[in-house]
C-alpha cells in the first residue's frame, strides 16, 4: 500500500517513518508549515529542516503553510492530504487524543487509512528504540519545569534517556515530550542516505525556557 507520512524534523515523526518503511511504499512526506509558534497541530521550531530531511531521505516532500489558528489547521492540512494519491496516511502521534482524534477524522473523511505505529507506546520504548536504531537526535527546545538552558543542543543518548525519566518521576513530565515539554530535531536516521550536520545555531532563551534554532546546515555523506 502506498502512504504519506507527515513529518515534522523530529524523533517521534521520524521513528514513526521507520516503523512505517517497513510494512508499506512511502511515496511522499508530508509537512504542514505553521506561520505562528502556538500552532495546536503542527511542530513550530526548525521546521524548515524538513527540507534537508526529505533530502537525507530522498523521497519526495509536499508541504503547505498554515496560519496555525485552531481547527483551520485541520482543514488546511486535509486540503493538502487531499492531493496526493495514496491510501494510507503515517503519523508519529504517541498519546495526543487531540492530534490524533483530528488525524483520524481527516483519514475518514478522505477514506484513508490512517496509520500511527507509535500510539499508546511506552515512552521508554521509543526512547530506546531510537538509540537501537542509531537515530541521532538533538534536543532544540525545552519548555517545562526541570529542564535548563544546558538542554538545548545535548544529544538523545542513553545518559539523557535517564535524566528524561528522573524529570518525569520528579515532575511528571512526558519523556517523549508528548506534551511539549520538549523539541527534537533527527540529524541522521537509519533510512538516511546522507546525515545533516549543523554548522551555525541561534539560542534564544527567555525566563525558565527557550529553543535552538538551526541557520545554517549542510547534508553530508555517511
Amino acid at each position: 500500500m502506498e502512504v504519506a507520512a507527515l513529518i515534522t524534523g523530529g524523533k517521534d515523526s521520524a521513528l514513526a517513518l521507520y516503523k512505517a518503511m517497513r510494512k508499506y511504499s512511502v511515496k511522499y512526506l508530508v509537512a504542514m508549515i505553521p506561520q505562528r509558534e502556538d500552532s495546536w497541530m503542527f511542530h513550530y521550531p526548525n521546521i524548515h529542516m524538513v527540507d534537508f530531511f526529505a533530502e537525507a531521505t530522498e523521497i519526495p516532500l509536499v508541504k503547505a503553510e498554515t496560519a496555525g489558528i485552531k481547527e483551520e489547521e485541520v482543514e488546511d492540512l486535509k486540503n493538502l492530504l487531499a492531493k496526493l494519491d495514496v491510501k494510507g496516511i503515517v503519523s508519529g502521534a504517541v498519546a495526543s487524543t487531540y492530534q490524533k482524534r483530528r488525524i483520524d477524522r481527516i483519514c475518514q473523511q478522505l477514506s484513508l487509512e490512517h496509520i500511527a505505529p507509535l500510539w499508546h507506546e511506552k515512552p521508554e520504548n521509543i526512547l530506546n528504540e531510537l538509540l537501537k536504531n542509531n537515530f541521532e537526535v538533538i534536543i532544540v527546545g525545552v519548555y517545562a519545569l526541570g529542564f535548563n538552558e544546558n538542554w538545548l543542543g545535548r544529544k538523545i543518548d542513553e545518559k539523557t534517556v535517564k535524566e528524561l525519566l528522573a524529570l518525569k518521576r520528579k515532575y511528571g513530565i512526558s519523556p517523549v515530550g508528548e506534551g511539549g515539554e520538549y523539541e527534537s530535531l533527527v540529524l541522521d536516521a537509519p533510512y538516511f542516505k546522507g546525515k545533516i550536520r549543523i554548522l551555525e545555531t541561534e539560542k534564544i532563551w527567555k525566563e525558565n525556557q527557550g529553543c535552538l534554532i538551526v541557520k545554517k546546515a549542510e547534508l553530508i555523506p555517511k
